[in-house]
């Protein structure tokens, strides 16, 4: 057994969550909180950039100058790029909670990956020992697939 040869390799591990009301409550509450956030940003961002804007014409003259309206340009164009990307993920925040309504129960559905550390041996078939998924039931191990 000392002449053995043997690597540690580091591979990815699927993790599945088996679709339970509990499981359902969490993911809808979670994605709501990110929703009202999206909310709470864009609300501020109108209000700061309505202020910066304020704050440029109170310093300027009137009417505005060149600069001043550039400016006030500059402001308005940032603030829209900013509006657009935080609607388009309050969009898909949107469409992943009626994903989630619409799920149903003991249905298993993909959560991310994490790693693992693994050995091999002169021998092993690396494919399988690569292809291992975690399934979780409220959180708890319910099952390791694959060849560990």
């Amino acid at each position: 057994m000392d002449n053995l040869r043997q690597l540690l390799l580091k591979r990815p591990i699927n993790v599945k969550a088996v679709v339970t009301p509990r499981w359902k409550e969490e993911a809808q509450q979670q994605l709501q909180v990110q929703i009202n956030q999206i909310d709470s940003e864009l609300q501020q961002l109108e209000m700061n950039g309505q202020r910066m804007v304020a704050e440029i014409k109170r310093q300027s003259l009137h009417p505005l100058g060149p600069d001043a309206l550039q400016q006030v340009e500059n402001i308005q164009v940032q603030v829209n790029e900013r509006k657009s990307q935080l609607l388009d993920q309050k969009n898909q925040n949107l469409q992943q909670l009626q994903q989630v309504q619409t799920l149903e129960l003991e249905q298993e559905v993909s959560q991310g990956q994490i790693e693992s550390i693994f050995t091999v041996v002169e021998g092993d078939n690396l494919i399988t020992k690569m292809q291992v998924e975690v399934l979780l039931r409220d959180g708890v191990i319910e099952e390791i697939r694959g060849d560990i």
